[in-house]
């Protein structure tokens, strides 16, 4: 996974009856041709032809640095 980037999408919502926040993760594999996403960035990905057996995505740009 030279070029491969794991992104973790996370959402919250609230139980329709109880009312409690629920935190809902998502990973998706993306392609990262030129290195410029590090771990902790925000990134805006874009879908693509399959790349490999799980990876349909790409980084199209870093959004914001990891502090």
């Amino acid at each position: 996974m030279m070029k491969t980037v794991v992104v973790r999408v996370e959402t919250t919502r609230r139980h329709p009856m109880y009312g409690k926040t629920l935190r809902h993760v998502l990973k998706f594999k993306a392609h990262n041709a030129a290195d410029q996403a590090k771990q902790g960035d925000r990134v805006l990905l874009e879908s693509t032809r399959p790349l490999s057996k799980d990876k349909r995505w790409r980084v199209v740009q870093v959004l914001e640095k990891a502090r």
